[in-house]
């Protein structure tokens, strides 16, 4: 079989995979919230049974352990699914929203629907959150999905599809392997809803392959996340929360402070401090509290980035292990290439500034970034940053944890990200919020009517 005869065969396949989800979907079985919660306390049944498949495929994949799985994995879908299960009724309710004058007597509310057939591409840092937590929310809001695991976690992929392949009608929820061919495949293919995690130069090519068919789209992508440490920061708090959240999953992780401004006064015991608390964990996958670079490629790639005489710590590298140990690089200028991209690795790159003026447009010079991080306790400073430091979420004196409260969307701004979800925002990213006016017959003005005379302009100007 050649190329094209593949890529023929591939289309062929993912086609009949599309219109089996668009004939599903005009059956109206998705309708009832009674189904849908069926359908996610069923996920959740399977994913608590398969429990130790997930772990052993990830561990394969990664070298992630049990308790790293849990923590940034599988707690937070488990979550999830217990926030849908707790409030879906609510959601999918219509809603009542106040009625003009003019439209009186009347009502008028927003009915929540179902967008139709979901395309749902998966990200391989965190291969069970970033795919199943937005197939929850598609699942939520009464869409048929589709979802594309990454292929680079080749075992987490295949668990994934096993679990929902075996169990689930495939017109309904369906996964689909693969890798380039698959993807463009699907692409080619016209949504509903498409929701991408992954990065802006692929998010871009999404959002290309959309726009002929004015796909309702979601990106969640990244960006060079700064965190920002004044000196009326607490150093040992700072930089206690900025290790821990630079170098969960060895820093690949979209949220993670990607570099760090420290004000030229702490600069030294900041960087002491950030050494002490990296050999306070000692980071090993041994120890399960690090993980592997998920290929040579992206091996690479991050440790390309490490030059010599700029290590403050750290810079060993295995490319056998597909391991590079946390590593704090200084004397960092904006125009070094560890500037230029997303680190995506475990490697963190200080620069130091005099004038937070200075800090500021440092960080207004790069895209607007997924998140932004401040450590300070100074109130005008917090809110100068607020005002002044655009990111798609962010936290004040902490970093990463805002992604745990379901009451925050979670989504990006410009380059990092279109859309938002998580909780109720997850429902709404995947629901067209339908506004309608409902009027009686018992009454009608001729207010609106042709024949309009200056006096008609007044009175509705007054009453609009």
């Amino acid at each position: 079989m050649n190329a094209q005869t593949e890529i023929t065969a591939v289309e062929a396949r993912i086609r009949d995979v599309v219109a089996n989800q668009r004939t599903y979907f005009r059956t109206k079985a998705t309708l009832p919230v009674d189904f849908r919660i069926a359908q996610l306390k069923k996920l959740g049944d399977l994913l608590r049974a398969h429990e130790q498949d997930l772990y052993d495929a990830i561990y394969n994949d990664f070298g992630k352990s049990k308790h790293h799985t849990q923590l940034t994995e599988l707690f937070p879908i488990f979550e999830e699914l217990k926030t849908a299960l707790k409030n879906l009724q609510g959601w999918a309710k219509p809603r009542k929203v106040p009625t003009n004058f003019i439209n009186q007597p009347g009502k008028s509310y927003i009915v929540p629907e179902p967008l139709g057939t979901s395309l749902v591409i998966g990200a391989w840092n965190f291969p069970y959150n970033l795919s199943l937590i937005p197939v929850i929310g598609s699942m939520m809001a009464g869409n048929t999905t589709v979802l594309k695991p990454s292929e680079l976690p080749a075992e987490t992929s295949r668990i994934m599809a096993k679990i929902i392949n075996e169990n689930f009608d495939p017109g309904y929820l369906h996964v689909v392997e693969g890798a380039v061919a698959e993807t463009t495949a699907l692409l080619n293919q016209r949504w509903d809803k498409i929701f991408f995690t992954g990065s802006p130069q692929v998010g871009k090519i999404v959002n290309t392959a959309a726009a002929p068919h004015l796909t309702n789209v979601t990106l969640e992508l990244g960006g060079k996340n700064p965190a920002i440490i004044t000196e009326d920061a607490s150093i040992n708090v700072s930089v206690k929360r900025l290790i821990w959240a630079k170098f969960i999953n060895s820093g690949q992780l979209c949220l993670a402070p990607d570099y760090v401004l420290v004000h030229k006064s702490i600069k030294t015991r900041v960087m002491e401090r950030m050494v002490a608390e990296i050999k306070k964990h000692n980071y090993t996958v041994e120890r399960g509290n690090f993980t592997r670079i998920i290929n040579e490629r992206n091996f690479d790639r991050v440790a390309a980035l490490i030059e010599p005489e700029k290590v403050y710590y750290g810079g060993e590298t295995s490319r056998e292990d597909r391991v590079i140990q946390p590593t704090i690089v200084h004397n960092v200028s904006p125009d070094d290439a560890i500037m230029q991209d997303e680190i995506f690795g475990p490697i963190i790159a200080v620069l130091e500034y005099d004038t937070l003026d200075e800090a500021f447009d440092i960080v207004r010079q790069l895209e607007k970034p997924l998140a932004g991080y401040l450590f300070s306790n100074d109130k005008t400073t917090k809110q100068r940053f607020l005002a002044e430091i655009p990111f798609g979420s962010g936290a004040i004196n902490d970093a990463v944890m805002q992604i745990t409260n379901a009451n925050l969307p979670f989504g990006g701004v410009g380059n990092s990200g279109i859309g938002r979800y998580h909780g109720a925002f997850s429902f709404e990213c995947f629901s067209h919020m339908k506004p309608v006016l409902e009027k009686t017959f018992d009454f009608e003005t001729n207010l609106k009517y042709y024949g309009h005379s200056d006096r008609q302009m007044k009175w509705i100007k007054r009453l609009g």
